[in-house]
């Protein structure tokens, strides 16, 4: 294939990504592999694998790994640039018109039925994430364990993001020599590969020369990487002070791109921490609010950055009263640009390296206790934004919410609605409820 035929897809891709990252893997395999027969199933999986065991938006990684086999590093740095950039713009807009309007009483019913779309969508997530990690039979007691612990850590006792993965990872590592049972077996994303006939790179294929590890070219990678962090970093320190609101953003973003183990909602848990009540750059009903545009729009649902990036921005006025909207898109645009700077800089440097140690117990343990703290990390989300909706405008307990939550999770669980549908009829939901005063 041609770099521009590449080039239109992963374009086209950037807007038609809805669905969250299963929605986008699909996605990718109906076009790359059943359709266009750019990559074979199993190369496809291989790579699927491998971007799960990163930290990082696993679909916008495995579009820029699949870019970068295919067309060198331009080819993985255009595939996952695409990836966001719509979703980018179209959020700055959106979010624009939730701090310019969302008072409106119309758009405020809308919000108080997608609400708890947002909480009965990241208890499909524990799911999700619970039936994978946790359902292997040798897996269950270690790693039912770990996720139980990290769910009273982060829901009871506060404790901060990082200390729950580091923690975890510290399980993993001895667990691999002591209990090596509990972390093997029962991690595979597949069967055998189903063939639609010879792909272009298929399981034959040589991996590439430029997919082979050197030492030259990962210090090169790497020391690119740095240079494109410190530049804006820098420029940031030099114009707004270390404790300005776009510095403390770089740097709050940049480690939240190094938690990411289980995808988007897991990292949510430590964005709250941070915006929410560390900074105060937006209030929990409107991170809540974030996470619904943030489902409902193309991309990663990790680009719920930008959300909380623009309305801090907005909030902190960091150019001025005057100038609200310009400060809030540059703060949108720093949080995302730090957010996925490290996930290319993942693929990029690590790829070759991670493939040759793809198997290796005392390498995947670790991050296999992760993945089942994410478990209870996001179980304590979801949790916490069931209290949320839960609290009437009186002080009592709202029931009308309380039942929209319910019927979306029977409606994902059970039913398998798609994710924009329910929060459609959700919204729908709540703005007849609020007009009618029956909410």
């Amino acid at each position: 294939m041609t770099f521009t035929e590449a080039l239109k897809f992963w374009l086209r891709l950037g807007f038609i990504s809805f669905g969250g990252p299963a929605g986008q893997i699909a996605i990718m395999h109906r076009e790359l592999v059943e359709q266009k027969r750019w990559i074979s199933e199993r190369r496809f999986l291989h790579a699927l694998n491998y971007c799960m065991l990163l930290p990082g938006p696993e679909a916008q990684q495995l579009a820029t790994y699949i870019g970068w086999l295919m067309h060198r590093t331009w080819g993985g740095v255009v595939a996952g640039a695409l990836f966001v950039l719509p979703s980018l713009f179209i959020l700055i807009a959106l979010s624009w018109a939730y701090v310019a309007f969302g008072q409106v009483p119309w758009v405020a019913g809308l919000f108080y039925g997608i609400k708890p779309a947002v909480a009965a969508i990241v208890m499909q997530a524990v799911y999700r994430i619970g039936s994978r990690t946790l359902k292997h039979p040798r897996k269950v007691p270690l790693l039912w364990a770990i996720a139980l612990a990290s769910f009273v850590a982060i829901a009871l006792l506060k404790l901060a993001f990082p200390l729950v993965v580091l923690g975890a990872a510290m399980v993993g590592v001895l667990g691999a020599r002591w209990a090596p049972a509990q972390f093997t077996g029962g991690a595979g994303h597949g069967a055998a590969a189903t063939r639609w006939g010879l792909a272009l790179i298929d399981d034959e294929t040589p991996t590439p020369d430029h997919a082979l590890f050197r030492k030259s070219r990962l210090v090169a990678v790497v020391a690119v990487g740095a240079l494109l962090w410190l530049l804006p970093i820098g420029v940031l320190v030099a114009t707004q002070g270390w404790d300005g609101t776009l510095t403390r953003m770089g740097w709050f973003f940049t480690k939240a791109a190094l938690l990411t183990f289980g995808g988007a909602y897991a990292v949510l848990p430590y964005v709250y921490q941070g915006a929410v009540e560390q900074f105060q750059w937006l209030t929990a009903a409107q991170m809540i609010d974030g996470l619904a545009l943030g489902e409902t729009t193309p991309g990663p649902l990790i680009m719920i950055v930008a959300f909380v990036g623009f309305v801090g921005g907005w909030v902190k006025q960091v150019f001025g009263p005057e100038q609200l909207f310009m400060g809030a898109a540059l703060a949108a645009t720093a949080a995302t640009w730090f957010t996925f700077l490290p996930s290319f800089l993942f693929i990029l440097a690590g790829g070759p390296l991670v493939e040759a140690t793809h198997g290796n117990l005392k390498f995947t343990a670790p991050l296999t206790a992760i993945t089942a703290a994410v478990v209870g990390v996001i179980a304590s989300l979801a949790a916490f934004f069931l209290l949320h909706i839960a609290q009437g405008t009186a002080g009592g307990v709202d029931v009308v919410a309380l039942g929209l939550a319910a019927a979306a999770a029977v409606a994902l669980l059970r039913y398998k609605a798609g994710v924009i549908r329910v929060i459609a009829a959700c919204a729908l939901a709540g703005l007849v409820l609020r007009l009618a005063g029956w909410a």
